[in-house]
Formats: structure tokens, sequence, C-alpha cells
């Protein structure tokens, strides 16, 4: 199985799984970080908890967590730079948790496939006649998919981060120039950054109801 793959399937999973599940998490979030840091290239702390989307301070502590089980050693470069590597024994343990994970795969594309298309049903039988995502990964693949079953247009796409890129027929644009071409319903089409792009929105001046998010995600 692809990868980048199976991290969205451990991502969908953690989320609809109760949030009380710390142990799920941690390992959830142990796995993004070998994946993360398998690359072997120099990375900081800064930029894996921004990768990831936790706290600086969690990402300290999963890493000297790895380090004290003899999952990951450290490489220092110059300009505190480091290199994060799995040792053969974290290579293993990375596998591990994927195939921990990868149970819960089999229906997680169908629930996403779902969640959207009840959303998008929602929106045309209320006469909505287009809407905007916002956030560019794999789970705004399965809304697309979802939105061309239901009637309803896609005006933009928009994504700080994939600016200028294409999403299918669409040019990503920035929130703040996706804003500018209308005032439409905004479905949030990231899991991973779900919060921190809701956030954008609202202090760009974004009406709060016009930002919509599926399943277990909270509005």
């Amino acid at each position: 199985m692809n990868f980048q793959l199976l991290i969205f399937s451990v991502s969908c999973s953690v989320h609809c799984m109760n949030d009380h599940d710390d142990k799920t998490l941690d390992s959830y979030r142990a796995l993004r970080l070998m994946a993360e840091i398998a690359t072997e290239e120099p990375i900081s702390q800064r930029e894996l908890s921004s990768r990831l989307g936790i706290a600086l301070g969690l990402v300290n502590s999963y890493l000297k967590n790895l380090v004290s089980k003899g999952f990951v050693r450290v490489k220092n470069f110059p300009r505190n730079r480091y290199a994060y590597l799995l040792t053969p024994q974290g290579i293993a343990e990375k596998s591990r948790l994927a195939y921990q994970h990868l149970g819960y795969f089999s229906s997680l594309y169908t629930i996403a496939r779902q969640d959207y298309l009840v959303l998008f049903r929602s929106l045309h039988g209320q006469g909505v006649q287009n809407v905007a995502f916002c956030g560019v990964d794999e789970v705004a693949e399965i809304a697309y998919l979802s939105l061309k079953e239901t009637g309803l247009e896609l005006a933009t796409v928009m994504d700080d981060e994939a600016a200028g890129k294409t999403f299918f027929d669409k040019t990503v644009t920035t929130l703040a120039m996706g804003l500018l071409s209308g005032n439409h319903r905004i479905v949030i089409t990231s899991l991973k950054r779900r919060e921190a792009l809701r956030e954008d929105l609202l202090r760009l001046g974004v009406d709060p109801e016009l930002i919509l998010v599926t399943g277990n995600l909270e509005s």
C-alpha cells in the first residue's frame, strides 16, 4: 500500500475513534513522525511541528521517547540542523504501527465519501449551486468525487500552502484571493489542518455559518 495513503487512513481512523483513546492517538502521532523523518533529511523540530500539526513541545517529547526506545538516533548538522534517523529497530516499529492501523482502512474511504455526499446533497436541497473548497490533500480529492454526484459546482479551491498548483481543473488560490471570488459556502477539505484552516478563515472575516465540515469534524 502507498504509505501516504496509509497515513491518510490512519488520520481518518483516529478522528473516527473516541477522542479519549490516548494510546491510539499516541501511536498515530509516532507513526506520522517516523514517516516524516524516514527521509533522513536535516529538519528542525519546528518544521516537524508544522508538518504534523502538533505543538512543538509534543514533537520534542515524542522524539525523546523514540530516541530512548532506540527507534531514532540524532545526527547533528551546522546551523542547528538535525537529521533524525530511524534505526533498524525504528524501521521495524514503523512497519508494525502501520500494520496495526491497517485494519481500519477498508471502511474509511466509504465513510468519507458518504459524509461529503450527505453534506453536498443537503446544500443542493437548500438551493445552493456552488461551493468553495479550503484545504488540499487526499480528503479534498474524495470530497471532489462526492461533489460531482450532486449537481453542485466547485467555484474555487483555496489553500495558502498549495497556491498556484492545480486541483483537477482548478488553479489553487490563497485564502485571501479565493474569498474575493464570492460569498460561497466554504467546505474545509483537509483533516490534517482543519482547525488551522478554520481559524485562518475566521481571521479573514468569514461568517462562521459559511464554514462547513463533515462527519466528526466540529464546526
